[in-house]
């Protein structure tokens, strides 16, 4: 007797959840990337604002020091913005994580209960197979003996 099909269809269930959980993994993890890079393209901003600020001091030029003040007020605002959404993110990212831990442990628990099945079945096939032999010897046993038995009496 075989693994069942059941048994081997749980399995390839366990199997897609886990993949579809990495999957989600690997999105989340993406967006949260997304984010901090734009939350690190927000700080570069604010850093070329202030050279702004800090050249037009020394410079006098008026344009350059309204740009930069600019600069440093957007990237300011963008960085509050991107302030919870990095939160959300990461907060998902945890979420997936957590899920795709969990499918990984029950499509584990799944093999091996495939895996403790198959060596079950093993086993059985093998105590089968050594009562035939068994058998086998005990008949021979038995045939010379009455064939012994036969030409003694013969």
């Amino acid at each position: 007797m075989s693994v069942s099909r059941a048994l081997r269809r749980l399995l390839r269930i366990r199997e897609l959840e886990e993949e579809q959980g990495r999957l989600a993994l690997e999105s989340a993890l993406g967006d949260l990337r997304r984010l901090e890079k734009a939350q690190a393209a927000a700080a570069e901003r604010d850093r070329r604002g202030r050279r702004l600020v800090d050249r037009s001091a020394h410079t006098g030029e008026m344009h350059d020091r309204l740009a930069g003040l600019e600069e440093t007020h957007a990237s300011q605002r963008t960085t509050a913005a991107l302030g919870p959404l990095i939160e959300d993110a990461e907060l998902e990212a945890a979420s997936s994580r957590e899920e795709y831990l969990a499918r990984r442990i029950e499509r584990r628990q799944a093999e091996t209960l495939r895996d403790e099945a198959e060596a079950r079945d093993a086993l059985k096939a093998d105590r089968r197979n050594q009562q035939g032999l068994d058998d086998w010897f005990h008949n021979r046993l038995h045939r010379k003996a009455s064939e012994e038995g036969r030409s003694k009496w013969g």
